[in-house]
């Protein structure tokens, strides 16, 4: 395997896209098995079993159908999208599987200071560094790093999505499971392709639950919500919980700075 952490190609981008391309293309090819999950054909590797078998062990059954759809419908989008199809597929593949590892079932990879985004992102890197050999272990830097923004920031949408391949497809098909095939990212995922995952995966009263979940960070660790899209749930829905005084423009009201200087 090439090792890119030991070339060095100071700032010739022309030769650091070479490197880029022939590993990319090295890990393609290591890539010959497959599986075929909710009627998708998609790549079967020790490591993507290992994030599957991961997350199922921190996910609720709703969680885990969401993170798997997810998974099937970014795999269904990309593959039709020339500017995402020379992806790493692993990548990509794990970023959605572990994605929601923040909101682990069982409570051991959740913070008390940090926003779920970040927790799950912590806590897929962790476990991709704990893989042996046999399971797929060894990820490179980079790779790590793909996977950890790709999770951290799969609910910025006005950010990720100008973020490398294997984060955009991440990101649309974590997004897909929220607004159904006629407005998901790219409009190239087909009915046909949603109620085969789905029948499959089943939704499992999917909004509902995302609601309670947000809603208990805004309870449990409020400080967390303030600054993203979580905050608009407890703001709607969590009696007591308030956004005065913790958006971005209170913050700015608030400088003691004097402006004469």
């Amino acid at each position: 395997m090439v090792i890119l952490s030991f070339i060095y190609t100071g700032n010739n981008q022309d030769l650091a896209d070479k490197i880029t391309e022939i590993y990319l293309l090295e890990i393609m090819s290591s890539i010959t098995s497959t599986q075929v999950l909710g009627g998708i054909t998609v790549p079967k590797t020790p490591a993507i079993d290992a994030a599957l078998s991961y997350a199922r062990s921190h996910a609720d059954d709703r969680t885990y159908n969401h993170i798997v759809r997810s998974f099937l419908f970014g795999f269904c989008i990309a593959s039709k999208l020339p500017h995402l199809k020379d992806r790493d597929l692993e990548v990509h593949a794990v970023s959605a599987i572990l994605h929601d590892l923040g909101w682990d079932s069982t409570g051991e990879l959740i913070s008390k200071d940090k926003r779920f985004e970040v927790d799950g992102a912590d806590a897929a890197r962790n476990f991709l560094r704990t893989l042996k050999a046999e399971q797929g272990g060894g990820w490179d830097s980079r790779r790590l790093q793909l996977v950890w923004d790709a999770i951290a920031l799969h609910t910025t949408f006005s950010i990720v999505c100008y973020k490398e391949p294997e984060v955009v497809a991440c990101w649309m098909g974590i997004l897909a499971d929220f607004t159904g095939p006629d407005n998901s990212p790219g409009g190239s995922l087909t009915w046909d392709e949603y109620n085969s995952i789905v029948k499959e995966y089943p939704r499992l009263k999917l909004i509902t639950g995302v609601k309670e979940i947000l809603c208990g960070f805004c309870k449990s660790k409020p400080e967390t919500t303030y600054d993203n899209l979580v905050g608009t749930f407890g703001e709607k829905y969590v009696e007591g919980y308030s956004l005065k005084e913790h958006k971005a423009v209170d913050v700015f009201d608030a400088c003691p700075l004097p402006d004469s200087f």
